[in-house]
């Protein structure tokens, strides 16, 4: 009788039995692992309030660190495990690992709202600058759902490649009017995504993810019977269309927010969600956690080799997170060739 399981779920799963078949780590590991993943993504957080150009011991160091290092840190954990869960929800809404909110145009239609709102808007607050990319990430999402629903060929690849294709579409247009309107400096920031000027009061809207990761945990179980497929949704009594809504619109939210305090942060959904789902398997509920601090482990350790590497200056997080992302994005696709 053939698995009612993706040719992928399949995969994971056997990649997972054979990792625990093999008796990789002890007994302890195992049982701690999740612990120990913490502990280590710990590590990273307390080193990061301590990597710095400032002098945290000479005169004024400790409202210093209360004005710059900790809304910076907490930016970091929020955004890094904001944008790696957003991937794995869109992986499972479109049954293909390749998709994240960077490879689906997501972001570069947050972008979109938050340079037309900076347009027409100057003075608009951060919460009003929210909204509007939240809201044109969550319509350029509906578009790319709507263009996938027309494919008939929805092969590995295809899926991402149209995505990358409808934004940079996208990204010419916001290039377009930021020329036209003296802007282009401004995207050009939001494109190299950094946490350089995160400072207290221009942070705080970030909360807003946990929110977003709290409803991805209570909406897990539906998520991936979604993932599975509408026949599969519907046999087992979910609504479809109800959780794809759902799932969008929390993704936008997140990207959204995201994009507006540290602008873009590439392939961190399409990493963290690929190297937990060969760790831990593909059920959302229990990979979840791991893939929020591995999103926060990604996105600090990166942060702090753009602090250190060209020491006293910074590399944006996003030059680093693009070495990294590419490196595994083509080691992804030619596992995939090779499996093919």
């Amino acid at each position: 009788m053939p698995s009612a399981l993706p040719p992928e779920s399949r995969t994971a799963d056997t990649e997972v039995s054979t990792i625990q078949a093999r008796g990789a780590a002890p007994s302890w590991v195992r049982r701690h692992a999740l612990l120990l993943a913490a502990l280590v993504t710990a590590a990273l957080v307390v080193v990061s309030l301590f990597v710095g150009v400032y002098d945290l011991s000479s005169e004024g160091g400790g409202e210093m660190f209360l004005i710059t290092r900790v809304p910076r840190t907490l930016a970091l954990v929020l955004a890094g495990s904001a944008m790696a869960v957003s991937g794995l929800v869109m992986q499972r809404l479109t049954q293909n690992r390749f998709v994240e909110p960077t490879t689906s145009g997501t972001t570069e239609w947050a972008m979109l709202g938050l340079l037309l709102v900076v347009i027409l808007w100057p003075q608009a607050s951060l919460t009003v600058q929210m909204i509007a990319s939240s809201l044109t990430a969550f319509l350029g999402t509906l578009v790319f759902m709507a263009i996938l629903r027309r494919i008939q060929v929805r092969t590995t690849l295809v899926v991402p490649v149209v995505g990358m294709m409808l934004g940079a579409v996208v990204s010419a247009f916001t290039t377009m009017i930021a020329f036209q309107t003296n802007y282009l400096q401004m995207l050009g920031t939001w494109f190299m995504g950094s946490f350089t000027s995160v400072v207290r009061g221009q942070y705080e809207v970030l909360w807003l993810v946990a929110a977003v990761m709290l409803m991805v945990m209570l909406m897990a179980d539906r998520l991936t019977v979604v993932g599975l497929g509408r026949d599969v949704a519907t046999t087992v009594g979910v609504n479809y269309e109800r959780v794809l809504f759902a799932g969008t619109a929390l993704v936008a939210l997140a990207t959204g927010v995201t994009t507006v305090v540290v602008g873009f942060l590439p392939f961190v959904g399409l990493v963290v969600p690929n190297m937990v789902s060969i760790l831990r398997g593909d059920d959302l509920r229990a990979t979840t956690p791991w893939v929020a601090l591995g999103g926060i482990a990604l996105v600090t350790a990166c942060d702090i080799v753009g602090r250190l590497i060209r020491w006293p200056f910074e590399v944006p997080v996003a030059m680093v997170l693009g070495v990294v992302g590419a490196v595994v994005f083509i080691a992804l696709v030619l596992k995939g060739a090779r499996r093919d």
